[in-house]
């Protein structure tokens, strides 16, 4: 008779058992980061102890600033590649016409935030886990703590603050460029005069498609934070372990926002 250490099905279970008590552990470290996150936000200052600006603004023109270049490449190719298949598919019915309430909707609603998220996850949440994962290898956070420095505070705080106003920033921008860009293909490709089609694009987007767009820029916001924070205080391994935490927290952080986004839509379309 085979023992359960050699059961393949007790194995499977038992690597399922571990996956899912790592999961919940760090579901849970997530939520103290982020909720000391927002304790020094807005308390910081009451006990002397405020989240450093200039933290805060060099990680904006990191996770911002910086990335406006690739933002703004993937927006009008993103933009471009809606219009094309948008006139191909609708040309099927002899309604070219339309396809910019497609263009305005789908844009807005879904791939500006959504396109916008996974980038600044890719670039940005892997630097914050990667910086994180080296000075926890180094004991910087161990020596933040002898000293009398929160390292949530000092670290990751600033990086959440610039991480809710430049994500939703960007999410803008890329819709105004997505928006351009398909403009100038749909002008060219239907004859159709770019203000002619101005003028059709505001009257298909309402304040309600942009809201709902950056309102979830902001969720994206907090889930590429608190997943690379996580990643990056849970290393270990020295190098080999930075280098597979990084990873981890890219591929959760896609992840995170992609289930985010369908259950934001879920709710919000009910």
């Amino acid at each position: 008779m085979r023992t359960s250490s050699g059961n393949p099905v007790a194995r499977l279970a038992a690597r399922v058992g571990r996956g899912t008590a790592r999961s919940l552990d760090d579901l849970g470290f997530g939520g103290s980061l982020l909720a000391e996150s927002v304790y020094w936000i807005f308390l910081g200052r009451r006990r002397k102890q405020p989240v450093r600006v200039p933290a805060t603004f060099a990680q904006m023109m990191e996770i911002g600033i910086r990335a406006l270049p690739i933002v703004s490449v993937l927006a009008a190719a993103v933009g471009i590649m809606l219009a094309m298949q948008g006139i191909h598919t609708l040309r099927t019915f002899g309604a070219e016409s339309q396809v910019v309430i497609g263009i305005g909707l789908s844009v807005t609603r879904e791939f500006a935030p959504l396109i916008t998220g996974i980038l600044v996850a890719g670039r940005s949440g892997s630097a914050l886990a990667a910086r994180l994962a080296s000075m926890t290898l180094s004991q910087e956070i161990d020596a933040l703590r002898v000293i009398g420095i929160a390292p949530v505070r000092y670290l990751i705080a600033p990086a959440l603050v610039a991480m809710l106003v430049m994500l939703p920033l960007l999410t803008f921008w890329t819709d105004v460029v997505a928006l351009l860009a398909a403009g100038l293909w749909v002008s060219a490709e239907l004859g159709t005069p770019l203000l002619v089609y101005a003028d059709r694009l505001l009257d298909v987007i309402g304040t309600e498609d942009l809201l709902h767009g950056l309102s979830k820029s902001g969720v994206f916001a907090v889930l590429i934070t608190v997943v690379g924070a996580v990643n990056g205080a849970s290393v270990s391994g020295g190098a080999e372990g930075l280098g597979r935490m990084t990873t981890r927290a890219v591929v959760q952080a896609i992840s995170a926002i992609v289930i985010a986004d369908m259950t934001y839509v879920f709710l919000t379309t009910r």
